[in-house]
């Protein structure tokens, strides 16, 4: 997809606060620091739309985003980061399962995992909920360019291994070399019907 802008909507915590919908909606979802942000930007060919951070669990509220106004890509807040205090991290849940759960615009989640780190329990907790809510969702591996060829087949078979991720697309992306940009562009249009 050609970009011809990419513009950060507004932030939300709650229903009330989504922006008006009508738009195809892609959430990203993951683990706190697996690249969510890196993803959006490299994405859109943009270095800082989505800010991101080394310091896990700093997306604590859902960030809205719209491309070339056709569709709109959803940041949700990380999961599983021990540091953040309990009270944050305990509205997080909530927060992410009602936009979830009331966004009729979703058209696919986007699970970033870290592909050095592989699925965590987290990871595929979420994974069952929203096939559970029968939502679409694409497992995407990030910094595959910390990878050696022995490792990336390892993660593969560890996928394959998994009964809840072995028929499951995944592909891998690293934001450092744009892998897997153009095919997850394909993805994308698949399930926004968005050119």
């Amino acid at each position: 997809m050609k970009i011809l802008s990419a513009e950060f909507v507004k932030s939300a915590s709650k229903p009330s606060e989504y922006p008006r919908g009508g738009l195809p909606e892609l959430a990203i979802a993951g683990k706190s620091n697996v690249g969510k942000s890196s993803l959006i930007n490299t994405l859109v060919n943009r270095k800082n739309l989505a800010k991101t951070s080394s310091t896990p669990g700093r997306t604590q509220v859902i960030n809205f985003f719209q491309i070339n106004g056709k569709l709109s890509l959803v940041d949700l807040p990380g999961y599983g980061y021990a540091k953040v205090p309990l009270h944050v991290r305990q509205t997080w849940k909530p927060m992410v399962e009602s936009y979830l759960q009331t966004r009729e615009d979703i058209r696919l989640v986007i699970l970033i995992i870290d592909a050095r780190r592989g699925a965590s329990t987290e990871d595929l907790n979420l994974l069952d909920w929203l096939d559970y809510h029968r939502i679409p969702s694409l497992i995407v591996l990030t910094k595959t360019d910390k990878l050696s060829q022995i490792e990336r087949a390892q993660q593969k078979k560890n996928l394959s291994g998994n009964p809840l991720l072995s028929n499951r697309p995944f592909l891998f992306f690293s934001a450092v070399s744009a892998e897997g940009k153009d095919e997850l562009w394909k993805i994308i249009n698949q399930h926004v019907k968005a050119d």
